[in-house]
């Protein structure tokens, strides 16, 4: 009984070396001509090769090198996906979060400061409206999450300010008219003097 034990675990060990048992020697190539092996991994792995993409199968690699290079490659993918899943579910989760972002536009006449309602942070600030005569577009000195503000008084400006809907604040879209400049009072002409008197 002894015997047929030892016999039966020398056969199995010499089974699994025969199913393992590739020659080292043997290419890519020669392993996936045989019909039985061109659907496994190794044989449809392709690779690049001085910027040429080519199958490793069409190549001179030992079959030994080749089966490390498609479990590097099967481990990279495997890695790149986990990574990929992982940012998907980032990118859901801010997405389900800009739902809970609330904006209003403040159109702001004759001033050169543009500013939000307390809550609101400022994300964008444009100059909508102009007249050359009054000396054409202004140029932005500054721009923040509280105000924007231009280099001279502009005819008109749009402020977008947004804030967490959680704030609790309501978005209005509201008309500001600023403060023109003061228009000078025309001057009186001036009288002029006769030497003759009446």
């Amino acid at each position: 009984m002894a015997k047929t034990g030892l016999f039966a675990a020398v056969a199995l060990a010499a089974g699994v070396a025969a199913c393992q048992g590739i020659p080292k020697e043997q290419t890519v190539a020669q392993y996936c001509a045989t019909p039985d092996h061109q659907d496994e991994g190794v044989c449809k792995l392709k690779v690049e090769i001085d910027g040429q993409s080519v199958a490793l199968a069409d190549t001179d690699m030992r079959l030994s090198a080749a089966r490390n290079v498609a479990d590097g490659a099967a481990t990279a993918a495997a890695e790149a996906k986990e990574l990929a899943a992982a940012a998907m579910a980032r990118a859901e989760e801010a997405a389900n979060k800009t739902d809970d972002v609330v904006c209003e536009t403040r159109t702001i006449q004759n001033s050169a400061i543009g500013t939000c309602r307390p809550g609101f942070t400022l994300t964008s600030c444009t100059q909508t409206r102009y007249t050359y005569r009054a000396g054409g577009m202004s140029i932005m000195r500054e721009i923040n999450d509280q105000q924007c503000r231009f280099n001279s008084k502009v005819l008109e400006m749009q402020v977008r300010c947004c804030a967490a809907a959680s704030s609790g604040v309501t978005p209005e879209d509201t008309l500001i008219k600023g403060t023109p400049d003061p228009v000078p009072a025309p001057e009186e002409p001036a009288k002029e003097e006769s030497p003759l008197r009446y």
